[in-house]
This record gives structure tokens, C-alpha cells and sequence, in this order.
């Protein structure tokens, strides 16, 4: 591996607040960012003479731009590097591993939630020995598969209080375009309540607001459940 001369940088403390990478990755995501600058993250800082983006850059360089080149060095090629010891050397190699492994495994397979038994196939084992009602809401992408299940309640024995609030700021954090709504009913009575019809209604209105199609609200019982979507009311 080649080794070429380092040049005098502002330190990344002295760089204008957008252009600094944790900054950068906050705002823009991890994708806007270069090579450089998300070695620089793990890193931390550079050298007393450069930056921990120029000296990235450096050693970048020395390997063609190359990542499967970088990730053949060894931590005592790395060392070589002014500013890079032995606690940055492991943390870029298992940066590449991990980078490595990443490749060689499949896509996490994600939940299919398109319809009201299959809401109740998936929060039935959640909720069969709950002696309390529990709600959830359910945020999926606009193929129907889950994204996130999140739990937004847990009260008593008739009723638990639900903030709508609360679910959509969970949707619009996930990038929900489908969302349902579910919960349990400990006397395992499947009829919906008034309060659960109040509840639907106004998550259907909040989401009409927010554009994410409610898809259905389920009640879970054990061996049984109630769908809104099914009865016609969503």
C-alpha cells in the first residue's frame, strides 16, 4: 500500500456545522455522505496536522478508493498513518467486516399484514395471557409488510387510554403509509366498546389528516377476534 504526504486541515471543529459528518449523517442520512466521512465518524478524530475526514481521505487514497482494498490492510499498515493507532485501525477493520458480512446475508424478511387475520395471527401470541388490555399500532409500507410493531398502551382491565398523538408521531418516524390499529380484550369478548368505536374514529380522522391509510382496527381475543375493516365500519 502506498503512503503519500498529508497536507495542514482545519480541524473538523472549525468546519461550518453542515459540512461536519455526524452533523451531515443527522441531517441528510448516512447515504450523503462519502466514504471518508463515515470512516471519519468511527474514528472520531484525526492527527495533530489533518482532520479525521483528510486522514481518512489519505488513507483512502493509498487504497485506490477501494473498500475491499482498504478492509486487506493490516492494523500495522494502518498504524503506519499519522493519527491512526491501534483502537482506530481495529475499529475501520471491523467497520469492513462487518460491511463484508452485511453483503452476504438476506434481506430481513418482513411480516405481511394485508389483512385482518393476519393482524390477529401476529399479536394473538403477543396477547392471548394478558390480564390487562394492551394497544398496539401496527406501521407498514404501502406493500402491506410490516415495518414496525409498536406498543402505545397498557392499562386496565375494561379500557386503556390511547393518545392518537402518540401514534402518528410513530407512523410519520417510520414512514408509514399503512397503519393499523390493535388491542386485546381480557374478558375475551370480542365486541367492540364505545369507547374502541370513539378510539377508531378518531385514528381514522388523524390519519385521513396525516395521508396514511388506516387499514383496520383489530380486537384480539383468545381464539377469536373483531375487525372493523371486515364489519364494514373502515
Amino acid at each position: 500500500m502506498k503512503k503519500g504526504n498529508s497536507s495542514q486541515k482545519l480541524s473538523i471543529n472549525h468546519w461550518a456545522e453542515e459540512d461536519r459528518p455526524r452533523e451531515k449523517l443527522m441531517r441528510l442520512g448516512a447515504e450523503a455522505l462519502s466514504n471518508a466521512e463515515l470512516l471519519a465518524i468511527l474514528i472520531g478524530s484525526g492527527s495533530t496536522k489533518e482532520s479525521a475526514v483528510s486522514l481518512m481521505q489519505h488513507v483512502l487514497n493509498d487504497c485506490d478508493n477501494n473498500l475491499n482494498t482498504l478492509g486487506k490492510c493490516s492494523i500495522h499498515e494502518l498504524m503506519a498513518y499519522n493519527g491512526v493507532g491501534e483502537a482506530k485501525a481495529i475499529t475501520i477493520l471491523a467497520a469492513c467486516e462487518l460491511g463484508k458480512r452485511r453483503q452476504q446475508e438476506k434481506a430481513a424478511e418482513r411480516q405481511d399484514l394485508g389483512s385482518a387475520t393476519a393482524v390477529y395471527n401476529f399479536m394473538h401470541p403477543k396477547m392471548q395471557d394478558l390480564d390487562v388490555e394492551e394497544a398496539w399500532a401496527l406501521m407498514m409500507n404501502q406493500n402491506f409488510k410490516l415495518i414496525k410493531a409498536v406498543r402505545i398502551s397498557h392499562g386496565g382491565i375494561t379500557e386503556t387510554a390511547v393518545d392518537v398523538r402518540i401514534i402518528i408521531r410513530e407512523a410519520v418516524l417510520c414512514n408509514t403509509t399503512v397503519l393499523a390499529l390493535c388491542h386485546n380484550h381480557p374478558s375475551n369478548s370480542i365486541r367492540p366498546s364505545k369507547m374502541d368505536d370513539q378510539l377508531t374514529e378518531r385514528v381514522r380522522k388523524a390519519c385521513e389528516l396525516m395521508r396514511i391509510h388506516f387499514m383496520d382496527h383489530v380486537i384480539v381475543a383468545d381464539g377469536a377476534y373483531y375487525s372493523y375493516h371486515e364489519q364494514g365500519r373502515l
